[in-house]
């Protein structure tokens, strides 16, 4: 049996939003167990709006959350690092709607977390164990769920740039892996995109600072961190948006040319679907209760 964690001191990091360009000042702060990840809005009398799916507002190029006409945005990043580094319980207190985009990845915030410390609490960490398969597809995009004893990700896109191309990135994830291979891997966008995104209001904060940036034919601003980094910052971005299960993941998941909608489309049909999984404090699971795992995705989901 493994116990939940929360982090053992606070610790601050600022910096500006992609898409809204504000700057915003975000401190992390223990909580007691069975809390969860909270977000505080400390600009808003520290309304509190809970990391789970329930409160997912929008998924168009970032995840946001809502509760009571309250918005948070940007939320991926940060959840991908509490998550994969395993802090069940914390407050993060922050004084604007959307998350700082510091580098574009999840970097800065392994190492606010390697400042925090860590600090077991005196519960049973509750996992979600999931049993049976749950797949599903939008075109060419699909997504799928399966029994595993660790948490998987499998990770396929395909952009059609000469310097990007299919990747794939398949692992298993803990705070090591995720701090080694995962985490240092940026946001990226293509020039031809710009314009438009900005007519919507979004990318005011981009800059090559904070993004891998491509034209047409080149990456404008290399030397990349990783041959495949847009592959790894896929499975960066999916397990941000599985930390809004609200509990730690036993089961492997496959993502081929998914993104936020679907990731979020996921973490819903699962928690709707008692069937699926099972909630339990033990983290030893047996071999004998697991089932043959596909190397990718059927083309037609069952």
């Amino acid at each position: 049996m493994t116990f939940q964690q929360t982090i053992r001191q606070p610790a601050e990091i600022d910096g500006i939003g992609l898409h809204t360009a504000v700057r915003c000042h975000v401190r992390l702060v223990p909580a007691p167990a069975d809390t969860g990840i909270v977000f505080r809005r400390v600009d808003l009398e520290n309304f509190e709006i809970e990391a789970h799916v329930r409160n997912v507002a929008r998924v168009s190029y970032a995840t946001s959350l809502m509760k009571q006409g309250v918005l948070l945005s940007t939320t991926e990043h940060i959840l991908a690092a509490l998550y994969s580094c395993g802090i069940d319980n914390v407050y993060v207190e922050l004084d604007a709607l959307e998350l700082p985009i510091l580098d574009g990845s999840s970097k800065p915030f392994i190492g606010l977390l390697a400042m925090t410390g860590t600090r077991r609490l005196r519960r049973p960490r509750r996992f979600i164990r999931v049993l049976k398969p749950l797949e599903f597809s939008d075109g060419d995009r699909r997504i799928g769920i399966y029994p595993c004893d660790e948490f998987r990700v499998h990770c396929y896109v395909d952009y059609n740039h000469p310097c990007v191309g299919p990747q794939e990135v398949e692992m298993s994830v803990d705070r090591e892996s995720f701090s080694r291979e995962l985490a240092p891997a940026r946001t990226f966008g293509f020039v031809k995109d710009f314009t438009g995104l900005r007519a919507m209001g979004l990318i005011r904060g981009g800059s090559m600072e904070n993004a891998i940036v491509l034209d047409d034919r080149t990456i404008m601003n290399g030397p990349l961190r990783f041959a495949d980094e847009f592959g790894r910052h896929k499975a960066l971005d999916l397990i941000g948006d599985l930390a809004l299960v609200g509990h730690p993941l036993k089961a492997r998941i496959v993502a081929h040319k998914a993104g936020h909608a679907l990731h979020t489309q996921l973490v819903t049909r699962l928690l709707a679907d008692r069937s699926l999984w099972t909630e339990t404090s033990h983290d030893d699971l047996h071999a004998s209760d697991q089932v043959s795992l596909p190397a990718s995705l059927p083309a037609s989901p069952s």
